[in-house]
């Protein structure tokens, strides 16, 4: 998929048309709608075309339980918007095609998992109107964001890495802790098999970094992360490194994600700050100051422990 492309006067069009809307009214989805169920998909594509010769191939998973669910909202108002557009002028990549996802936790959730195409118009926005806000979560002190890593690890095909062996970019965003294992009988449930036995999330973790540059957005604002902020951040970075980001204020995600490709493909971060109005860019610092990108060519970062 993604053989459009981004046009700013349909997105404005689209938010012209969406402003008045409730949430209720934004999200459609009352149950996991079958175009974005992962079970039984063999491949999510990211290919070249005329209109997007160079693919680049980016995966948001944003955290919908009861924490999070505005997440999706703050999405859909404006933020696939903000991605597109920014990389667009920008150009940190070339051609950039969106996947986004809906997790949930998978001991307790209808529909733990929920993914759209990869697109580059707005038929994105209409994807993921149909996601549907669950809203629950275990009281079990995690959500499973190692389900979107393994799905971008068995169940993608992108021409980035085939024709050019550049990996895509993946964004988790949520405020808990990563679940600590992947279940088959969850994987079997919900994608529809093929992992023989349990993983533990950092298993997971090294199988989605060989295709992809993995990052963790943890939400400060998020009731989970305000109570236990300190011990969140340890363990995704006892996983990620540096690559585990907090951001302080979920409205600017959207630029933190295209700061955060903007870094990795080779750009300082002060010119970054200054690239932003307002206090945006002092926000973003905060997020990046400890993200150090890698001196390999093509600006790819790497992760320190």
């Amino acid at each position: 998929m993604g053989i459009s492309r981004w046009s700013a006067e349909d997105w404005d069009g689209y938010v012209k048309s969406s402003s008045g809307k409730s949430a209720a009214e934004l999200f459609k989805g009352r149950c996991l709608d079958k175009e974005l169920d992962p079970k039984g998909v063999i491949y999510r594509e990211s290919c070249d075309s005329a209109l997007n010769p160079l693919s680049t191939p980016i995966i948001v998973a944003i955290d919908e339980t009861g924490s999070m669910g505005f997440l999706a909202e703050t999405l859909i108002r404006k933020g696939l918007g903000i991605v597109m557009d920014e990389i667009y002028d920008r150009k940190p990549v070339t051609d950039p095609h969106l996947m986004c996802m809906a997790v949930g936790d998978a001991w307790c959730d209808q529909a733990p998992l929920q993914v759209t195409q990869f697109e580059a118009d707005l038929r994105l926005a209409d994807q993921v109107s149909k996601f549907y806000i669950e809203g629950n979560g275990g009281g079990n002190s995690y959500e499973s964001y190692n389900l979107p890593w393994y799905f971008a690890a068995t169940r993608t095909k992108c021409d980035a890495l085939l024709k050019r062996n550049k990996k895509g970019y993946l964004f988790t965003v949520g405020d808990e802790p990563p679940a600590p294992k992947l279940l088959a009988q969850h994987v079997e449930r919900f994608l529809g098999g093929g992992l023989q036995h349990d993983l533990n999330t950092r298993e997971v973790l090294n199988l989605a970094t060989k295709t992809w540059e993995v990052f963790h957005i943890i939400i400060a604002e998020g009731s989970y992360a305000k109570r236990s902020g300190d011990a969140v951040k340890q363990e995704w970075r006892q996983l990620l490194g540096q690559r585990a980001i907090v951001l302080s204020d979920h409205a600017k995600l959207s630029e933190l994600i295209v700061s955060t490709i903007q870094m990795m493909e080779g750009l300082d971060l002060s010119k970054i700050e200054r690239s932003w109005a307002g206090g945006t860019g002092a926000l973003i610092r905060r997020s990046l100051k400890e993200l150090v990108p890698s001196a390999r060519g093509g600006g790819r970062g790497v992760v320190r422990f």
